[in-house]
């Protein structure tokens, strides 16, 4: 059985997971792999997805942690951190825009909105590994 503690390890694993399927995405696509590009992009927002569920469930129940470091590294958290919340806030219409025109076929546009999307996902999943290693791994 999950516990709520356990939800941090389980949403870095999630973002993890969503980071991968978007590099193997954008690989496929520069292939011309147009099916295994979908099946990843779409694997990336279904995890993604349930990393948001997870993630609402564990601080509603939680509240936040607290950084306990000092010096140089609290300030490298912190510039990690607001701009992660920043750019979490940023994709999650732009993701659904970009999958949007792909479902409609509009791949002109697709392409144009993707260039954009594609680095804020992959910046918002690895950061979120990072803040979790730097919040519950570092010590």
């Amino acid at each position: 059985m999950i516990e709520i503690s356990d939800l941090p390890t389980v949403n870095a694993t999630l973002n993890s997971i969503s980071a991968i399927f978007l590099i193997v995405g954008y690989v496929f696509i520069r292939q011309r792999k147009i099916s295994a590009h979908q099946k990843c992009m779409l694997s990336a927002f279904g995890v993604s997805v349930l990393f948001l569920i997870s993630y609402c469930i564990y601080h509603a129940n939680a509240g936040s942690t607290k950084f306990t470091q000092e010096g140089l590294i609290r300030l490298v958290y912190f510039i990690i951190l607001i701009s992660h919340i920043i750019l979490a806030f940023v994709i999650v219409p732009l993701a659904i825009v970009t999958l949007y025109f792909a479902w409609r076929k509009r791949f002109e546009i697709h392409r144009r909105i993707a260039k954009v999307t594609f680095p804020i996902w992959l910046y918002v999943s690895v950061t979120g590994v990072v803040i979790y290693l730097m919040l519950y791994q570092m010590g």
